[in-house]
């Protein structure tokens, strides 16, 4: 067995049916305590979130107000995984698996507000001063210290995986992204060609590399609220831009929407219904592709966005918490659908798709060209996929820095982001296929700490949100 094969036999394990089962259990069991908040009190959850973005907030020294501690969050669950990762899905499981991919997002939302809670709970202040927080601190401080060692598993895989997950795969997506691009309008992205680390790669990827590069550093070495502040700018763009392109496929499409839900629904149970064919789709591999993906879109359960959360200004736990709900709803309820409508729009204006196999975001794009033309359809997932990565890129370089600091301290955080500045320009340059699978490994892998701690801490999640809303209701 070769150490790719191993790998991938790896991650077939941490992604996996037990893995799916687990992290949707968890959902499901924590709903289930908390009263189904997802859907008894969603409206107040809206409300008090999203209601309340045009809200003058504030936020002390190592702190952010609680909207960019949600978009810092958001920044890295709104990532290429809701083009690209959505599109593979569906092309893999049918148009069933959009449905599977809602189920597993609506006990997210519940996953996520447990997270949230309990990040904000049990946060600390670090030398510098700065809120620091997330599973690591509630395994250590709320089950207690001699769980410290399952903290530090997290906290090891989570500093990791950000080269992987949340640095050099997104900058390898932005640096293919640009070509593409390049490539669409006339020019020649292979035109100039240079030797790094042993192979061939375009000028313009190490470039791009150089520019992102600068751009991370920038923002990262502005500490926490400068992450913050940028992050409330860009996800608004990046997500209004998606949406409102993506709105238009479908209204031009609004003939073939019962039909596509149709599909959705058929689907979900059966492949053969709804594609008028086997196509060697199972239901298996179905609901496996449609969990899978919402769930690693807006990583409900992985314990990536807690440390985000932690850094808020907001006191109480249960508030913070419902940005949550929130923050899932929009990521997959709102945009993972909406790519999932455009490539079945796309799917009925003739866009081939080769079902039962993997595909990525050229069908979006594919998608696209039937309403706004090729050029303008490859330049409008060009952009979306670059805002996308690089917003994904400043989160987890947080995450990264978060999950080292607990390892090594404050002081050793410097090192760390130098060193992953450095990993951005290196991933811009690199064939990164083993990489992919690599940090898709570990980003299963980190769930398992957490969701230890979540079941484990689900009674305080229990008695925080009671007595908030108790509170809530004495007001009135």
């Amino acid at each position: 067995m070769t150490i790719g094969e191993f790998i991938k036999f790896l991650d077939g394990i941490a992604w996996g049916p037990w893995m799916l089962v687990l992290l949707v259990g968890t959902g499901i069991f924590l709903s289930a305590r908390v009263g189904f908040i997802q859907f008894r009190k969603f409206g107040y959850a809206m409300r008090n979130t999203i209601g309340k973005v045009f809200h003058k907030q504030s936020a002390g020294d190592g702190e952010v107000t609680p909207f960019q501690a949600v978009t810092t969050a958001l920044a890295a669950t709104v990532g290429t995984g809701n083009i690209a990762g959505v599109t593979g899905a569906i092309t893999v499981g049918g148009p069933g698996a959009v449905f599977w991919m809602w189920i597993s997002a609506l006990f997210g939302m519940t996953t996520k507000y447990a997270e949230v809670v309990l990040a904000v709970r049990y946060r600390e202040r670090n030398a510098k001063g700065d809120y620091v927080g997330g599973p690591m601190y509630y395994i250590k401080n709320g089950l207690g210290q001699k769980w410290t060692w399952l903290a530090m598993v997290f906290s090891l895989l989570g500093a990791i995986t950000a080269f992987g997950t949340g640095n050099m795969t997104q900058v390898n997506t932005i640096a293919g992204a640009f070509n593409t691009v390049i490539d669409a309008f006339g020019g020649n992205s292979q035109g100039t060609l240079i030797s790094m680390f042993g192979q061939m790669v375009p000028l313009s990827s190490l470039i791009i590399g150089v520019l992102v590069a600068v751009l991370v550093a920038l923002v990262l070495f502005g500490g926490i609220k400068r992450i913050g502040s940028v992050t409330e700018k860009l996800v608004p763009f990046m997500a209004a831009i998606y949406i409102i392109c993506s709105l238009v496929v479908v209204l031009c499409n609004l003939g073939s929407i019962g039909k596509i839900f149709a599909m959705i629904f058929k689907g979900a149970f059966s492949a053969q219904a709804a594609l008028g064919g086997a196509f060697g789709i199972t239901i298996m591999s179905t609901i496996q592709k449609g969990v899978g993906r919402g769930i690693f879109s807006n990583e409900a359960g992985l314990g990536s966005a807690p440390m985000a959360h932690a850094a808020t200004s907001e006191i109480d736990p249960v508030r913070q918490g419902l940005y949550g709900i929130f923050e899932v709803f929009m990521d997959t309820i709102v945009i993972c659908s909406l790519t999932a409508l455009t490539l079945l729009c796309g799917a009925q204006r003739g866009v081939d798709i080769a079902w039962g196999q993997s595909a990525g975001a050229e069908l979006i794009s594919a998608s696209y060209a039937t309403v706004f033309g090729s050029k303008i359809g490859s330049l409008i997932v060009a952009v979306g996929i670059c805002l996308f990565a690089l917003s994904t890129t400043l989160s987890w370089a947080l995450y990264g820095s978060r999950c080292f600091e607990f390892l090594a301290g404050t002081k050793a955080v410097t090192f760390y982001q130098i060193v992953f500045v450095l990993m951005v320009v290196v991933g811009a340059t690199l064939k990164l296929e083993l990489v992919w699978d690599i940090a898709d490994m570990m980003n299963g892998f980190m769930a398992v700490p957490n969701l230890v701690a979540l079941l484990g801490l689900s009674g305080v999640v229990v008695k925080l949100t009671k007595n908030y809303f108790d509170k809530e209701n004495l007001r009135k």
